[in-house]
């Protein structure tokens, strides 16, 4: 059974056997190119007798197009709708030529589309399909058979015809059979590959992060516990420090959104104002808050007649951004900040 080369963990217009055998690089282009030269070339110089002349050339674009849809579309096996459009359009062109043709034949070449329909088989196969590619060549061979017969030659003109083509076509098969198991190995080691590296940069990135931490939290709280340690009672000014030290590391696990304001977090609470910050967004929004937000912040922790100060971010789901509840001299009050509205949402159309 052909397996598949694409991954669910790839993106499938990557994870795909003609990203390993090259057939949308350049050098394929031009042979692609040269492909269709040659065949047009035989097929327009054996025109002799064709009737009407435009049967051939429209079978050529046809050719033409399925040749180009066979290295250009992305997807493995090749998607359905591809593989249907190419295996009506091999027969389609070979009935379109043969009955154009005179009999007998004026030259060997004006059965071309015989030949190229085989190649364009081949491809099939090697592109996961080799069922639908059988499928296609036994249609051409009944429309060979078929046109032998209506014109009067006989099994002994179109046998000819269609068997040597066939042995291109189980040389495809095996070829198929042959270089798909190995590619979908190497593509399952490429994705397991990526997501081990993925894994080891997000363990780095941790690493990182947790030093990071310790660095600061070395910076910040080392020189306090040291002179706790010391055994020495504390001064005033020290235990004032080590209430805000602890409030401020309780801050950066429990609103780490709101690290813009903690110069004025810091300052509100050495005046004894009791401040409480939470951001309950979730641990993986990582959005900036919203430079309003920030200054209402900071506007009412610097309001000298407040006593309390509440902010938290709410969640994604809630139609504000944020909640402030002052409460001060003035008695309590609550202010909401509305969501920032971004620049897509701006610019759809309303209903």
């Amino acid at each position: 059974m052909i397996r598949s080369l694409a991954p669910d963990r790839l993106d499938g217009r990557d994870a795909d056997v003609t990203t390993l055998l090259g057939m949308r690089t350049r050098a394929a282009a031009i042979v692609v190119a040269l492909h269709l030269i040659g065949v047009a070339v035989a097929a327009l110089g054996a025109l002799g007798g064709v009737e009407p002349i435009g049967a051939p050339v429209l079978a050529l674009a046809v050719h033409a197009a399925c040749v180009v849809a066979l290295v250009r579309v992305h997807g493995d096996p090749l998607p359905l709708p591809a593989t249907l459009a190419i295996g009506l359009a091999g027969p389609a062109s070979c009935a379109l030529v043969l009955w154009s043709l005179p009999v007998p034949l004026d030259n060997p070449l004006q059965t071309w589309p015989i030949g190229v329909c085989a190649g364009v088989v081949t491809f099939l196969c090697v592109r996961g399909r080799p069922w639908w590619g059988w499928a296609e060549y036994a249609v051409v061979v009944v429309v060979t058979l078929a046109w032998a017969t209506d014109t009067g030659q006989g099994w002994t003109i179109a046998g000819p015809l269609v068997l040597p083509s066939i042995a291109l076509v189980l040389m495809g098969s095996f070829f198929a059979l042959a270089i798909r198991t190995p590619v979908a190995d190497i593509f399952e080691l490429r994705a397991q590959t990526t997501v081990r590296a993925a894994e080891e940069a997000a363990a780095a990135a941790s690493l990182h992060e947790r030093d990071v931490q310790l660095t600061r939290l070395d910076e910040l709280a080392r020189p306090l516990l040291t002179r706790i340690a010391s055994g020495e009672p504390l001064a005033d000014d020290e235990r004032l420090a080590c209430r805000l030290l602890e409030s401020q590391l309780r801050d950066s696990f429990r609103a780490r959104g709101l690290v813009d304001v903690s110069s004025a977090v810091r300052a509100a609470r050495s005046r004894g104002v009791d401040v409480l910050l939470l951001d309950d967004r979730g641990h993986e929004n990582t959005e900036t808050v919203d430079d309003a937000i920030v200054d209402a912040v900071v506007a009412a922790l610097e309001n000298p007649a407040v006593d309390a100060v509440t902010v938290r971010l709410l969640p994604p789901d809630r139609s504000s951004a944020a909640s402030i509840l002052v409460d001060g001299a003035d008695g309590p009050h609550r202010v909401d900040m509305p969501r920032a509205v971004r620049s897509d949402e701006a610019q759809r159309p309303s209903t």
